[in-house]
């Protein structure tokens, strides 16, 4: 209670004797962490997302939207500034965008961009990378709360004293499921800061940019009991397809680390069926968690009189596997991994309301569309990557783009001189094509191509079918890629 009413104190601070909104529109954008497309009216039938299918209600919903890289640093980099991955030159975990992009330091973020045309902006929550390196406090009007730490230290387990935990592990559990108020969790936390903002911030002031940046469903997989309750763990449906996509080139497969390094988990054998189960389950659970925490956001928003004049932005950093094609979590240049949800609502684009389209859209568009809807693109930078999405949202049954692109190298685990190969996908609307390079010589190693009209689970490789096809596509990414 203390830390918001200190974070609304200084918010009054900024708000008055500033210039009043007009008809600038305020921004809410919502970050999900390692949300796969199991949301919504158009996703996985086994997520309860009453929330999210609230918001699709009021907004557009992008079915084909994708990540630039599957991991949390290069993907947060890559569209707060509006660069692709090999431009604004993080590529792991580690790297600050400042320090690797071509005059980072002169770079204007997209919150920046805001801040700089007059907005409040406020980040609570994840929305850079959670590595205190990749900081970025010039883009904000006060300082980030609740955006540093690790995964594992937002579990009940590690924090409490080691004497009174029940079971020692390391690192932490891979699941958690307690009797425990959301505000157990950062994201129940993130989620009352934000709403106390949204309900007390004057409707007559400063138009504000929110940075909502939630840490599920990443792992642990962590909620409350009851939002696991709400699952029938015999219910919880397999993964489909649960084995490697035939003909792979082993290039294109990881050894699902990251979950078998907490606690709970097997680390020298395949899961049992009943291990998968729990652990879906767990990322079902964290999901409906977090969806329950967008719904108090959502009705702050709608209390605090904001509702018609904010646009309202929800998407993730990128995909996930929970044991689709063998694979547990990210780092893959797959469908699953590079796919993201993107719900965007724009109160003055009614004719996209309640509706989803088909047009192919890029993380890296948003910088560029959030500026083109609050009509601050005069000035923007010429040198952004993306493509504005505003005529997909005014007309849903436009087009901006007939490609996405996506990379990852592989094995991405370890120290950079381990990497053996960059994958770099193209997914058109029929088909997804990745092209494996030798990171010594740039020499093709693999193909991937997957024919989405048939097979959209991408169960088989079938670039030897089809090399008419595999050509047209490797020369598209030979003209988006520096080979």
């Amino acid at each position: 209670m203390i830390l918001i009413k200190t974070l609304l104190a200084v918010t009054g601070l900024f708000v008055s004797g500033l210039a009043t909104a007009g008809e600038r529109p305020n921004v809410l954008l919502i970050v999900a962490d390692d949300l796969n497309c199991a949301i919504g009216p158009y996703g996985d039938q086994a997520a309860i997302t009453p929330n999210l299918d609230r918001l699709a209600e009021r907004g557009l919903v992008f079915k084909n939207a994708y990540c630039q890289q599957a991991v949390c640093n290069p993907s947060r980099s890559s569209f707060l500034t509006g660069l692709r991955p090999d431009t604004v030159g993080v590529d792991d975990l580690r790297k600050g965008f400042r320090d690797t992009a071509a005059g980072g330091e002169t770079l204007i973020t997209l919150p920046q961009h805001f801040k700089n045309h007059g907005y409040f902006c406020q980040d609570i929550g994840k929305i850079f990378h959670n590595m205190s390196e990749t900081q970025d406090r010039r883009s904000w009007s006060i300082d980030e709360v609740l955006h540093k730490g690790t995964h594992a230290a937002d579990t009940v387990y590690t924090n409490t004293p080691a004497a009174l935990r029940k079971v020692k592990i390391t690192k932490a559990p891979v699941t958690e499921s307690l009797d425990v108020p959301d505000t157990a969790y950062r994201d129940g936390q993130i989620a009352n800061l934000a709403a106390a903002m949204l309900r007390d911030y004057p409707a007559d002031g400063q138009p504000f940019f929110l940075a909502v940046g939630f840490w599920r469903p990443h792992l642990p997989f962590v909620a409350p009991k009851k939002y696991w309750d709400q699952f029938d763990p015999k219910q919880i449906p397999l993964p489909e397809p649960a084995i490697a996509p035939v003909d792979v080139p082993a290039i294109a497969m990881h050894d699902s680390r990251e979950i078998r390094g907490y606690g709970g988990t097997p680390s020298n054998r395949a899961f049992t069926t009943e291990e998968i189960r729990h652990y879906r389950h767990g990322y079902y659970a964290s999901i409906c968690f977090m969806d329950a925490q967008i719904g108090e956001i959502l009705d702050a928003l709608d209390e605090g009189g904001h509702q018609n004049d904010t646009i309202v932005v929800f998407t993730s950093d990128h995909g996930f596997h929970i044991g689709e094609q063998s694979l547990w979590g990210k780092t893959s240049n797959f469908e699953l991994d590079a796919r993201v949800p993107l719900i965007v609502a724009d109160p003055v684009h009614p004719s996209g309301h309640g509706k989803a389209t088909n047009s192919l859209a890029e993380l890296v568009d948003l910088y560029p569309t959030l500026a083109s809807l609050a009509g601050s693109d005069g000035d923007l930078n010429k040198q952004l990557e993306g493509e504005s999405l505003a005529p997909v949202i005014a007309t849903p049954m436009a087009s901006v783009k007939d490609a996405a692109f996506t990379q990852h190298q592989q094995p991405f685990y370890g120290p950079e001189t381990n990497w053996k190969a960059w994958g770099y996908s193209i997914r058109t609307s029929a088909w997804r094509y990745t092209e494996w390079r030798a990171i010594d010589d740039g020499k093709v190693i693999g193909r991937e191509l997957y024919d989405h009209t048939n097979d959209p689970l991408e169960s088989r490789n079938v670039a030897a079918s089809y090399p008419d096809v595999v050509d047209t596509h490797s020369a598209k990414l030979a003209k988006q890629f520096p080979f």
